[in-house]
């Protein structure tokens, strides 16, 4: 009786822990916005925006909504989304995951040269392959899917049949086999009032449905609101105390987290109810760079039938709350080998990539980049491999070797955030020997701050990070690491480049006009958080 007891106590205390421990916002941090979750039975699966890049649409799968792991892309084949010459933050907005039937939905917009358009991809395994888009005649952005009781599909966005129809949230009955609509686009809901009410969600409980959206843009504004109606053609009422999410009015000394927004909800296995939404950390001076990050907050449901998210309506890093029991995944390590395709899960190029110009083979144990024509600055796909930059402190290395036969020629190690907006640290050719260069492209703003001569041989760069610089380091052969530059994070801030995304550490070469003729062939890749 006793041993009982003290094994009952034993997990009474365990279970206790597990479910109190609390978490870090963000759960997944960098470039990873518009969050959207599903559960089937106790796994979670979640996708994010990618804009311009590719593979588009990360798949996430948890546990416990708080440890994510990557496990694929839902558009990773130029069949699926055709990327070219889509401008910054244009290309793949706000998509939604949900599982109906055995099926997994992945439902997003394709924003490109001015048109908007919705198509959906399905799959039975998200960590596989998903289909061909199926195409659907409706306009706006962030679109998202709903099943009624009764089996009825419903597609709900910002618009109607065309971006000149008054903003709002949209219905419509679907014919999810083939995408086309049984009932014309209806607005239900034009929000509490907000600037550009988007990202819809619709929602089934106690007899009402309830439809969340984001108001107020993505920026210190960004705000989740609710309504509610017994129909699913309306009338909603919105939420007495709308929004329901904002960290518009906190204050450093609360929270660093900004611009929260874009949420989905999702009740866990356990019967709990939590939100994936979007926020981003500052860095200094009211600038982020890091781009809108994952982030998660729980959610009770009021005496009136209203969400009340993390008591307050706000949430910030530490979360002390009761979460899920913990099931963590094995750390990503610090240095990237390049030794198969699998080492470059993570990684993303600028829209479709010309894959002739990537190797794992041709050297092996080496990342072979061919530099085309192009470069950084052309809205198309020159060569480069990019990680998110995830962490403000960071010590970033690679080691190089390569050996410019032309002038044109370059190779090295960027932080971009937009075409015109990024730091390089490459080499390249001057006169009959080889310099490494610090330079930065802010629009019409181009300076090289330091170049200094290297000997033959491979070099490694080194970048290290933290809220307020970059510093940018070298080393040869046995010689320890050399600081030559030092540039501020501040004008890669989204507040000063504009456009939705965050830093992207890449690797590139180009040709600047003209074929390269020299590879640039890349050892290895250091990404280390400090601290």
């Amino acid at each position: 009786m006793k041993k009982a007891f003290l094994i009952l106590l034993y997990l009474t205390i365990h279970l206790n822990v597990a479910l109190s421990q609390g978490y870090q916002n963000p759960v997944i941090g960098g470039f990873h916005p518009d969050p959207s979750v599903c559960r089937v039975g106790d796994d979670y699966y979640m996708v994010n925006s990618s804009m311009e890049y590719f593979p588009a649409v990360p798949v996430w799968h948890s546990k416990d909504l708080i440890h994510w792991q990557l496990i694929g892309h839902a558009l990773n084949r130029e069949s699926q989304v055709n990327l070219k010459n889509v401008a910054c933050s244009d290309g793949i907005y706000a998509p939604t995951i949900r599982f109906h039937d055995g099926i997994f939905y992945m439902v997003t917009t394709l924003v490109s040269h001015g048109s908007y358009k919705n198509f959906f991809v399905t799959t039975k395994d998200p960590a596989g392959e998903w289909s061909e888009p199926v195409w659907i005649d409706q306009s706006g952005i962030d679109p998202t899917l709903f099943w009624d009781d009764d089996g009825r599909c419903y597609f709900v966005s910002n618009r109607g049949m065309t971006f000149k129809m008054e903003r709002g949230l949209y219905i419509s009955e679907l014919d999810i086999k083939t995408g086309k609509r049984f009932t014309d686009p209806k607005m239900v809901w034009k929000g509490t009032g907000g600037s550009y009410p988007e990202g819809p969600h619709l929602y089934k409980k106690d007899g009402y449905y309830y439809l969340l959206d984001a108001e107020g843009g993505t920026a210190f504004g960004h705000m989740v609101c609710i309504s509610r109606s017994k129909s699913i053609w309306g009338p909603y009422e919105n939420c007495p105390h709308n929004p329901i999410l904002s960290n518009r009015y906190t204050y450093a000394s609360y929270t660093n987290i900004q611009g929260t927004g874009h949420g989905d909800l999702i009740q866990a296995h356990d019967g709990t109810w939590w939100m994936v939404h979007l926020g981003f950390r500052l860095n200094v001076q009211g600038i982020h760079v890091l781009g809108r990050e994952t982030n998660l907050a729980p959610v009770e449901w009021d005496t009136e039938g209203w969400p009340v998210v993390n008591k307050t309506g706000t949430i910030c890093e530490n979360m002390k709350v009761p979460t899920l029991p913990f099931k963590t995944w094995p750390r990503e390590p610090i240095r990237n080998e390049f030794k198969d395709a699998n080492s470059l899960s993570d990684w993303i190029y600028l829209r479709n990539p010309v894959t002739e110009n990537y190797s794992l083979t041709e050297r092996k144990g080496f990342l072979r980049l061919k530099g085309s024509s192009l470069n950084l600055y052309d809205l198309e796909s020159p060569t480069f491999i990019g990680h998110r930059q995830e962490h403000f402190d960071l010590k970033i290395t690679t080691m190089l070797d390569f050996n410019p036969k032309s002038i044109n020629e370059e190779a090295g190690i960027c932080l971009l955030m937009t075409n015109l907006h990024h730091y390089c640290f490459y080499v390249k050719k001057s006169g009959y020997s080889r310099v490494l260069v610090v330079s930065y492209s802010l629009d019409l703003l181009k300076n090289a701050i330091a170049e200094i001569p290297l000997t033959p041989g491979p070099v490694q760069l080194r970048i290290i990070a933290d809220k307020e610089h970059y510093k940018f380091s070298y080393a040869q052969g046995n010689d320890p690491f050399k600081e030559i530059g030092v540039l501020n994070t501040y004008f890669l801030g989204t507040e000063v480049t504009g456009g939705y995304d965050g830093v992207i550490i890449g690797l590139y070469a180009t040709g600047n006009g003209k074929q390269s003729s020299s590879p640039a062939d890349f050892n290895w890749f250091d990404y280390e958080p400090v601290n």
